[in-house]
Parts: C-alpha cells; structure tokens; sequence
C-alpha cells in the first residue's frame, strides 16, 4: 500500500468539522439518470467531490479497529453458525461499536481527533471481511468434510484454503462493482442500511448515542445470561447445579419429561436466537416453527413408535430428520435461482460492459476506482494456490480445481446481481449447484465435490459482501480504491482468528452434530456429498420417501409464493425456515418465533423506537451472548487446544526450513 492511501490522523482531515457530515446530507439512493459517462461524472460532482476528495478515510486506526473489531465479531458468526446454520453480517454492529469506542476515548483525551464518517465506512469494510467474509467456508464445508472423514485438517492447510478463497472472491468483485453500482446503481439494501446508520451516528443528534448505549446494555445483560447459564462449571462442579442451564434442565424433567426432551421438544432460554429471531422476521421463523414442531413433535415419533428408530442421541436422531429438510432447502435454493432468470441474463450480459474501456468516463474517475489489473493479480494468484491446494490435499485434478474456480467467476456474477436486487446472497443455490456440476464429472468422490463447491460459495460470498460495502461507500461519497484496500486488509486478521478459533471451538468430529453445535449448515452440505457420492439407492427407503416428500413442499412453497397475490406471501411458509428446523433442535425453531413475536409487538407499539432501537439490541444480544459463549470454551479447552494448534503450525514450518 502507499503511504498515501494509509493516512494519518492529521488534524485538517480528522477534525470535528466534516463536509456535510450531518442529518442535512442526504443519501443520493434515488441513483441518477443519463448515459454511463453522465451517470458516473454526477455522481463525482455532487457526492465524491468535498468529501472522499478531502476527508480522511483509508487510515490507520481504521483499518485497525476494522480488524480487531471484525476478528471478534467473527467469533459471534462462527459460534451462533455452529449451532444454527445462520450467519449475520457484522457491518452495522461494527459502524456502532466503533463509534461508542472512538468517541469514548475522544472524550477521555486519549484520542485527538473523531473517526470522520469515511474513516468509519472503511472501518465496516475491513470488519466485514474479517467478521464475515472468511468464516462462512468453515462452518459448512469445512465442517462438512471433518463429519464426513471424522478427521479435522492441518491449521496451516485450513489458513491457506481460507485466505485465497477470500482473494479470489474479493477480486472478483472488482469488474462487478463500476457496472453493479456506478451504471446500474442496484440497491443492495443492507448497503443503503449500513450507510444510514453511518449517517445516523454522524449526525448532530441523539440517535448516535441511543443506538451504542442500547447495544452496550444488551450485550452486557446477553453476555452475563451466557454466563450464568453455561460458565458456573469453571468454578468447579458445586456450583454447576446453580447454573440456568441446570435448572432449567430440572424444569424440563419434570415437563415435558424425558421422552420429550430427547426429542428436543422442551423449554430452552437462549437470548441469542430471541434476537436472531427479531432480525429474521415473523414470516422465517414461524416457518421454522411449524416445520420443527411437524419434525419432532410428529414424523420422529411415527419413526419411534413403529421402531424404525431406536436411539435416543440427538447426533443419530437428526440422520433421520436431515433429508426432508435438506431436500426442501436445496429444492427452493435452485427454484427461487430459477426465478431469476432475468437477473442471470442481465448479469452475463453485463460482461461486455465490465471489461470495455468505451463509455466510461476517464481521468479522475480512473484514479479512484479499483485498477483491473488488480482484479488479475488477485485471479492470477488464488487460481494456482487453490489448484494446487486442492490437488496436494484432496486429489483433485489441476483441471477440476481450475474448472471450479472459472465456474465460481460467473456464479458469484449472478449471485452479486441477486444480492443487489434482493439483499439475498443465494449461497447455498450456488454451492449446490457446484456439487451437482462434480457429482456428474467426479462422481464418488465426496471429498472433491465438497471442495469444488466450497470454492464457489466461498468466492461467491466474499464478493457480493464487497459489492455491498462498496454501495455503502458510494452512497457516501467514498474514494473506491481505498475502500476496496480496506476490506483487503480485512482478510489477514479474519482468516487468522476464524481458522484458529475454529480449531478451539471443533477440535475434532466429535463436536459436531451435538446439542452444543448442531451444525445444520454442515449437516446439509454432507447429506448433499454422501447422496451424490454413494447414490441414492444406498439410502434407507424412509430417507427417500423423505427427500421426495421435501423437495416437492420445496417446490410449491416459492411457487405459491410466485403465483398468489402479494399480499397472501406473508401466510405462505418459508421454504429455508421450512427445511432449517429439519436440521436442529426444536428448541431453536421455538426461539427463533418469540423473538420474531417480540420484535413484531414493538414494532406495532411503537415503529419510530423499534426502527431505531431493533437492530442495535439484537445485535447486543447476538454479540454479548456469542462472545461469553465462545470464552467460555476457550478458557475451558484452550491450553490443551492451543498446544494441538502450535504443533500443527510449527511442524509444517519446521519441515519447510529442513530442520
């Protein structure tokens, strides 16, 4: 990077005064009209020029409180993915956290200068890409592999295959984004969110300060809960029965009763699935609702009572439940793709666009957009160190790996043109259809076609996640190219404490598929593998007669929604939430619905304060709860995990260096 682009907390940049930093700027989400060229030089004049031209932004303290904020927030998506298969993007929660803590050290005097605006849209860059961008890899194919093989990967293996799958996703994006974003202007929600809240905390008012004090109460009192239930036991084993957890477990012997509870069907306190819950949505979790109460509460039971199944593990019990729900996941995940036919066509029509120098507008607009010869470096780079990877660690032919790695090129296009238009990456869609595309050249081999599509959701994720930082930086008048450095930067510190505390939190196969971590997201992606891999005629006939059964509601559930008028589509199920609660505890469905109702009632009471304040507690909540819960684990397993985790590192280095 040049010393340029790394700026210093000078006082003419960082100061108090920003250019229009207040609620009197308004967000230019309406886009503007003309040709490409026209589109593109409004844009500089009325939104970059007296801002990315003059404030301060790609800093040092940015990009550093992007990283060490987004390596902790990405404990709380590997930790709540593990056990729910969910994972949540950690921009906003970082614009918030960061604020609160910048500001509070300008209070204190031990900061000369507030984070400008810029600063803090770098800032959720380089915390997206570290919080969210390099972890998701992990909980499903990687997880996915360790079930299957029942045995982890070497952590300087797993740091390779994460970095370069981050590299290869984010240059992918580069082409993307002056199409996507510049001509097109497509939405990308979450972006506009995320630019507003910036804009919200920026402002000369309270709304800043309400957000970051709700944050900070909710994750205190979700992080205290976690402890109180889970953390006692660190103290020794008399005061484990004190714990919420133990005597909530008290409650449940005595209702619903033993039966019930190995089939998950019970009472369970967890704030952090209320929360996820309250940003999910009523429509999503009652889905998850149903389909879990219909799972456990009736199909394992005919399954129980006619002796089909006979153990009582929630690990053998859920290899029952898993095809249905599977099915109906991966049936919807490729219809609801279909449906976007139109986005798919206007997508690969847009690579003429990307990579034609006619019609663009030239000079200055140049010198801060991203260089394409950036985007084939990075290609260049990831396409022989994944190739290579694959091929030293899974036996993947050369021509597979870099099959797969073209292949992810025109699938993360049209998965960033869905996220644009939706606000909904379709990762899964993209992961499955990899795995049909190895399953038809590579058929048997589980191993590579897990892989082969982790390569894909990987890049796929990784770039539609850069899109949508970049709409919010364009929004606000941000220099392209330092935002695009910015969330490069991220990727050193997400891969680093994602793949080592994915080491501490999944040691081995044994964590998997337990009441701890369920791991329905891996549990999909191997149900995927095996049934590609072994044929379907391999499976028990239940099983079947379940895939059948779950693919077709997977089918008529988004057709229902297609074809009904718009205003019946909040009574028609989900199909994901559907298909998810066949994957985990009911317990999990039964939170995900109260949190739903209870933000569903605020938002009727009052929807000025649930608007405002919704967002900030769940994220509290979610961050609060993951944390303690995952500190908890580390102090727990962590000497003994490290001392696995320094041999697995050292060996390797010791090899290379011959001694």
């Amino acid at each position: 990077m040049r010393d340029e682009d790394i700026a210093g907390d000078t006082e003419g940049q960082s100061g108090g005064s920003e250019p229009a930093a207040g609620e009197d700027f308004e967000l230019p989400v309406a886009g503007f009209q003309g040709t490409p060229d026209e589109i593109e030089r409004q844009w500089f004049e009325k939104v970059y020029r007296g801002r990315g031209d003059s404030m301060a932004q790609l800093t040092w303290r940015a990009v550093l409180m992007g990283s060490l904020l987004g390596g902790v927030l990405s404990l709380t998506n590997l930790y709540i993915g593990l056990k729910a298969g969910w994972g949540f993007g950690v921009a906003i929660t970082a614009c918030i956290l960061s604020y609160t803590i910048w500001t509070g050290l300008y209070g204190l005097g031990l900061a000369r200068t507030k984070m400008t605006i810029l600063e803090n849209n770098c800032m959720q860059s380089a915390a997206s890409a570290a919080g969210y961008s390099t972890g998701s890899t992990l909980i499903s194919a990687f997880a996915a592999y360790i079930m299957i093989n029942n045995q982890s990967l070497p952590v300087h293996l797993m740091l390779a295959w994460v970095f370069f799958l981050a590299v290869l996703g984010v240059t992918m994006a580069v082409p993307m984004k002056r199409q996507m974003i510049n001509v097109e202007q497509l939405r990308f929600p979450s972006g506009i969110a995320a630019a507003e809240t910036l804009r919200a905390l920026h402002a000369h008012g309270g709304k800043g300060k309400r957000a970051a004090m709700a944050l900070g109460i909710a994750g205190a009192i979700a992080a205290v809960n976690k402890f109180w239930t889970e953390g006692l036991k660190l103290f020794g084993e008399r005061s484990e029965p004190f714990s919420l957890e133990a005597l909530i477990a008290k409650l449940n012997e005595w209702f619903p009763g033993k039966t019930w509870t190995d089939r998950t069907v019970m009472f369970a306190w967890d704030p952090i699935f209320l929360a996820a819950g309250a940003l999910t949505g009523l429509r999503v979790s009652a889905s998850m609702f149903v389909g879990g109460t219909l799972c456990w509460g009736v199909f394992l039971p005919i399954l129980q009572h006619k002796g089909i199944v006979t153990s009582a593990k929630y690990s053998d019990l859920v290899q029952w439940t898993l095809w249905g729900g599977v099915a109906c996941m991966v049936t919807s995940g490729l219809l609801s793709f279909a449906f976007q036919w139109r986005s798919m066509v206007r997508a690969f029509g847009d690579l003429g666009s990307m990579f034609s120098p006619r019609g663009r507008t030239r000079g200055e607009m140049e010198a801060i957009e991203t260089p394409g010869s950036w985007f084939l470096i990075g290609q260049g780079i990831s396409l022989v160190a994944l190739v290579w990877l694959a091929w030293i660690s899974f036996d993947m032919p050369p021509w597979q790996s870099a099959l797969a790695v073209v292949l992810s090129f025109f699938l993360a296009l049209v998965a960033s043109r869905v996220t644009g238009e939706t606000d909904m990456t379709p990762i899964s869609a993209m992961g499955k259809v990899t795995q049909l595309i190895f399953g038809g050249l590579n058929p048997g081999n589980v191993n590579v076609n897990l892989m082969s599509a982790n390569i894909t959701a990987g890049a796929a994720i990784a770039s539609a996640d850069l899109l949508t930082d970049l709409k919010s930086g364009y929004l606000l008048g941000a220099n392209p190219r330092k935002q695009f450095l910015a969330q490069f930067s991220g990727i050193f510190v997400g891969t680093i404490v994602t793949v080592l505390s994915f080491q501490v939190l999944v040691p081995n196969a044994a964590a998997l598929g337990t009441d701890q971590f369920p791991a329905p997201s891996a549990q999909a992606w191997r149900a995927v593998a095996l049934a590609l891999g072994e044929g379907i005629e391999s499976l028990d006939p239940i099983k079947v007669y379940s895939m059948v059964i779950g693919g077709l509601v997977g089918i008529i559930l988004p057709i229902l929604s297609k074809v009904l008028p718009k205003k019946y589509e909040p009574w028609i199920p989900s199909a994901a939430g559907f298909g998810l609660a066949w994957t985990f505890h009911w317990y999990y469905g039964m939170l995900f619905f109260l949190g739903a109702l209870i933000g569903w009632s605020c938002q009727k009471a009052s929807p000025k304060k649930a608007e405002e304040l919704t967002f900030p507690v769940a994220s509290g909540v979610i961050a609060g709860g993951s944390l303690m819960g995952v500190l908890v684990i580390f102090v727990e397993n962590g000497p003994k995990i490290a001392e696995k985790l320094l041999s697995q590192i050292v060996g390797p280095l010791r090899q290379l260096l011959g001694l």
